[in-house]
């Protein structure tokens, strides 16, 4: 495996899915998961991501897409909550993307793909300020 490769991916994956996800996946490796994490940085993050037909923009979009239809609802809810803080998606672009799930995954995918991503949004919010009283 070219380390020029994985040094790609881990750039691409911690821009995708932000630092603080990916410093603690690589702070939870193991002797057990330590090949499969290198794998997947290497052909995931630089092999699929990088290339060079879709932006990283488009990729998102498909891979919320295909796991909301597949129920991939832990992962769906990384890849939301990280497309919205970094901009590359917005709350409309989420709805879009789940109202035409509602149409080819049916409604229970959509229903569900919006309480998720419901809770993501909620998470960006700042904390409401405790009212003073006078």
């Amino acid at each position: 495996m070219s380390e020029n490769a994985y040094r790609r991916g881990m750039k691409t994956r911690r821009k995708v899915l932000g630092d603080e996800w990916v410093d603690r996946a690589e702070a939870t490796k193991t002797e057990f998961n330590a090949e499969f994490q290198r794998l997947i940085t290497h052909h995931a993050w630089d092999d699929v991501w990088n290339r060079p037909h879709f932006d990283h923009r488009t990729r998102r979009l498909l891979t919320i897409a295909m796991l909301a239809a597949l129920g991939h609802w832990t992962e769906y809810r990384l890849h939301v909550g990280a497309a919205l803080r970094s901009g590359d998606l917005s709350t409309d672009d989420v709805r879009e993307l789940l109202l035409t799930a509602m149409i080819y995954c049916g409604v229970p995918t959509a229903n569900h793909g919006f309480k998720e991503a419901r809770a993501e949004i909620d998470a960006l919010k700042p904390p409401k300020k405790a009212k003073r009283r006078s």
